[in-house]
């Protein structure tokens, strides 16, 4: 073969085992849901199959606002819904789904050898998310174009996640597609919740993002490199990633601490991000129902691209120039009991573009159930 027709056939196979790849993922995610929600329905197994405690379907509610740090500008407003499947492996071996849907689950990213008996300290999950991020100017009463502060910016976006875990190490994927601009309903969403709570409406909104559909993948690993035994201990569980995509592009590393009761064995995160997966409320053991602990979180990122201050890609907005690097530093409180988690935090986020007269601090809640 010679070598300029090897150039050309090697991008257009990489290409074609890429798009391969994340139609199996949309896929077998769909599938997922889908299945587990018909399995669940079905009154012949809600008679004789009794909730699995180590591999519950988990949802979770996200809410991150900066009233909770006396403000209203910059990241002002995040939202985020997320259902977690039980452990994959129970429809990869199970004779209660079609024989195209385990196909694609054994060749999903993460799996081990089909052939090989399951690990009782594995588990394989998918993740379905959706939710919207709010971005405004520190002056939301002018009605003229800020120009050295940042653009108003909504982003709405659903997510598609398939992580693997044992007790050490979790590793987590991402698909993530939205839209920002009008279509993201941002702009409706805060007038509605500035009047509920009587609070001066933002009137610049006129000036957002144009209309932009967005897609990125995120990689987040984790490790649990101090492992507490039951009763009073610690924990330290760092982190690394990387998002590429046309609304963020970045690397990131970080980590977290955790001092308390029975802490979980799992990998915290208290903060909404691509990439971020909190852990279900029944993880292994269920011996201990009761867990409660105080943390604190550090996330560095070297930021490429970010279009809420960049803005749109093809179209022209307003737009700032950012920072290259930025830091969210949190701190909180988790509480387990049963099967419910409630996580509370108090986040600082270093300036993010220039001129940004200081750091923004916004709180974070939020509240997990399995079932």
């Amino acid at each position: 073969m010679s070598e300029p027709a090897r150039l050309v056939r090697c991008p257009v196979s990489q290409v074609a085992r890429m798009v391969s790849y994340l139609r199996d993922i949309t896929l077998s995610g769909i599938a997922v849901v889908l299945t587990g929600w018909l399995f669940a329905a079905s009154p012949a197994h809600a008679e004789t199959e009794p909730v699995d405690a180590d591999k519950p379907w988990t949802f979770t509610l996200f809410f991150e606002n900066d009233l909770f740090g006396d403000t209203d500008q910059n990241y002002t407003s995040g939202i985020k819904l997320s259902w977690m499947s039980p452990d994959l492996l129970r429809y990869r071996d199970s004779g209660d789904v079609p024989e195209w849907f385990r196909r694609r689950l054994r060749r999903l990213l993460f799996f081990d050898d089909p052939k090989a008996p399951p690990d009782p300290l594995v588990q394989r999950n998918v993740v379905l998310s959706i939710g919207q991020s709010i971005f405004t100017p520190q002056d939301i009463d002018a009605f003229d174009l800020i120009e050295d502060d940042r653009p108003y910016a909504g982003w709405l976006y659903a997510g598609l996640a398939f992580r693997k875990r044992d007790l050490d190490v979790l590793d987590t994927l991402e698909l993530q597609l939205g839209v920002v601009g009008p279509a993201s309903l941002s702009e409706p969403a805060q007038v509605f919740v500035h009047e509920f709570r009587n609070l001066d409406k933002p009137n610049g909104w006129e000036h957002q993002l144009e209309n932009e559909p967005t897609i990125g993948i995120a990689y987040e690993r984790k490790w649990r490199t101090v492992k507490a035994e039951p009763g009073l201990g610690w924990d330290f569980i760092p982190h690394v990633g990387a998002v590429i995509g046309n609304a963020y592009t970045y690397g990131n590393v970080g980590g977290e601490i955790r001092v308390g009761w029975n802490l979980p064995p799992d990998f915290g995160d208290p903060l909404i991000r691509p990439g971020g997966v909190t852990s279900p409320p029944l993880v292994f053991d269920r011996s201990q129902k009761l867990r409660l602990y105080l943390f604190g979180f550090v996330d560095a990122r070297a930021v490429a691209r970010d279009i809420t201050l960049d803005g749109n890609t093809f179209a022209d907005s307003h737009s700032v120039d950012k920072r290259h690097l930025v830091a969210d530093l949190a701190v909180g409180a988790s509480l387990v009991f049963d099967r419910f988690k409630l996580t509370i935090a108090q986040a600082l986020r270093t300036r993010e573009f220039e001129g940004e007269k200081d750091d923004h601090r916004f709180g974070s809640i939020s509240l997990a159930y399995s079932f």
